[in-house]
């Protein structure tokens, strides 16, 4: 137990170490990232925590539970890009830790730490612990959700687990707080893929029920409980009107798409192999047939298995295409190739020449691009010829301090890479595991501190700092031809008074009661020449900033 207790904390510390820093070193990212963080602002702002806003209008897209996180985090923090990303730090150190203790209670610590390793150190789980987004929590309360209700399962039907010593009631109620809390992150998709994982499993356990309609109810009715908190106290407070807008708006997220964000029928697939690498090439042996030492070995797997296509085919259905939606399948993917190299250090699998040629091939690109990526920056002007878009050629004459030195991050991929399969190729698979997770989320680590950083500079840096610029003044500030959720964070906007100020029309023609700033894209201003009162102030990176001044009286 003194071990169990000493891995855990060594989780903690390391997964702090990797996930808390330079957390406030770049902006936040339009569109989530400022999004939510400015619906958390405005929380504080209004002192109202049960009803969300964006622009002081009502968001109806998401439940109030992670802005109440970030809230909390900005009162500890100030309003700022730390504060925002803290509370994934958090989820971060959380899901390590959960991981490795599931993992242990299911196997034992040395596949619970395998684990946690394949988590930390794959690519996008390792960054979105350092965003400011919601997936991480919602998917932590989701895969709980479905642990538990596994646990139950297992002790309800006699499965050979030792330590299920809790009461099938109280499986049921941790099963049930877990959904609770993600329908209040995410909303009702958390149920929608819990339900559909157990009729799966139902079909594959031959129709055979495997839980109590008792413990079904139980289940039900603790997480409406949980989510109660909002939607009942909402409703009895303000009445039914923003609980049915929210529910409208769930509907058609599912059955229409975003404007931009369509993809191909496989987007979530090449996503998941190519962001949650490299555990998800050593997950794919584990998709296979393998040989089981126990019933809840075998069983485990199936559901994992089940969790993945089910979250994969859902997410395929869904109009909109969007990295984080698939991201739930995080667990069983990294779940899946730590039982590979579990199965492979303890002989129970054999090592196949397929996974070392895909990690090589898909982790040598990788690599390539972070060693490229500082000498085409350092000759980006070169090539702006060969560019097509417009904005995308003013964006890359940013003025970003780059030396050269940042290609060392993709050199060391390109070490961690050739020794792992020289590992992998020795059998050595415990080490392999520790060079290639380990060495990965150090890569993570650095580019997300000296890379990102420059990167944001082209994208949006510009804008930004206007924005920034524009903190504390009596003004109005607008966007042109294009979204963004940063005129409203980063100029820390107050309620507006005067309503006109939500009709652009009377923002560029109207009688207006103080100056206006407009951000444009230069491939967009031109739809906005006609209007003579807007002075151009300057351009910068592909924004157009303008100003209109309050008229005379």
């Amino acid at each position: 137990m003194k071990s169990v207790f000493k891995i855990g904390v060594a989780i903690v510390l390391f997964a702090a170490i990797f996930f808390v820093p330079f957390l406030g070193l770049v902006h936040l990212f339009d569109w989530d990232e400022i999004n939510f963080a400015e619906c958390s602002r405005e929380m504080i702002k209004l002192n109202d925590y049960t009803r969300v806003y964006v622009d002081f209008k009502p968001f109806w897209e998401k439940p109030p539970m992670f802005f109440w996180m970030q809230s909390i985090s900005m009162k500890m923090f100030g309003i700022n890009e730390f504060a925002a990303r803290f509370p994934n730090a958090i989820c971060g150190i959380a899901t390590l830790l959960v991981v490795f203790l599931c993992g242990r209670k299911i196997y034992n610590k040395e596949f619970g730490l395998y684990w946690a390793l394949a988590f930390g150190g794959s690519l996008f789980p390792a960054m979105y612990f350092k965003s400011g987004i919601i997936d991480p929590w919602y998917n932590l309360f989701t895969f709980l959700s479905i642990y538990f209700f596994i646990l139950y399962h297992w002790k309800r039907n006699g499965f050979d687990k030792e330590r299920l010593k809790l009461k099938l009631s109280t499986y049921t109620l941790c099963a049930g707080v877990c959904m609770g809390l993600a329908i209040l992150t995410k909303g009702q998709v958390a149920l929608m893929v819990f339900l559909l994982v157990l009729g799966v499993y139902f079909v594959f356990n031959r129709f055979r029920l495997f839980f109590s309609w008792g413990h079904a109810v139980l289940f039900l009715v603790v997480s409406f409980l949980v989510t109660a908190t909002w939607y009942g106290y909402e409703t009895i407070k303000n009445g039914p009107w923003f609980i049915t807008e929210f529910l409208k708006y769930q509907y058609r997220l599912f059955s229409t798409h975003d404007a931009g964000q369509k993809g191909f029928f496989g987007y979530h697939y090449v996503v998941i192999l190519l962001g949650c690498f490299p555990a998800s090439v050593f997950a794919i042996p584990s998709f296979f047939k393998t040989t089981s030492n126990s019933r809840f070995d075998k069983d485990f797997k199936k559901w994992m298995i089940i969790l993945f296509w089910v979250v994969t085919i859902l997410f395929t259905i869904v109009q909109s295409r969007i990295i984080h939606y698939s991201s739930l399948a995080w667990f069983p993917v990294t779940f899946l190739a730590s039982y590979t190299f579990y199965k492979w250090q303890h002989n129970e699998m054999n090592y196949k020449k397929y996974v070392g040629i895909i990690t090589g091939v898909i982790g040598g690109i990788i690599a390539l691009a972070l060693l490229v990526v500082p000498f085409f920056a350092l000759n980006i002007k070169k090539f702006i010829p060969y560019v097509k878009d417009k904005f995308a050629q003013a964006n890359m004459q940013a003025d970003v301090n780059w030396t050269g030195w940042e290609s060392m991050i993709g050199l060391l991929m390109f070490i961690i890479i050739a020794i792992g399969l020289w590992k992998l190729k020795r059998n050595e698979f415990q080490k392999a595991v520790w060079i290639f997770f380990g060495g990965i989320a150090t890569v993570v680590f650095l580019a997300s501190a000296i890379i990102v950083p420059k990167v944001e500079r082209y994208s949006q840096g510009a804008a930004m700092d206007f924005f920034e610029q524009r903190k504390g003044e009596d003004c109005y500030v607008s966007t042109l031809g294009y979204k963004s959720y940063g005129r409203f964070f980063y100029t820390q906007k107050e309620r507006p008074i005067n309503k006109n100020y939500y009709d652009q029309e009377w923002l560029l023609t109207g009688k207006i009661d103080k100056p206006v700033y407009f951000v444009s894209k230069i491939d967009k201003i031109k739809n906005y020449v006609q209007y003579r009162e807007l002075k151009e102030l300057y351009r910068k990176n592909g924004f157009v900033f303008l100003k209109r001044e309050k008229p005379s009286e």
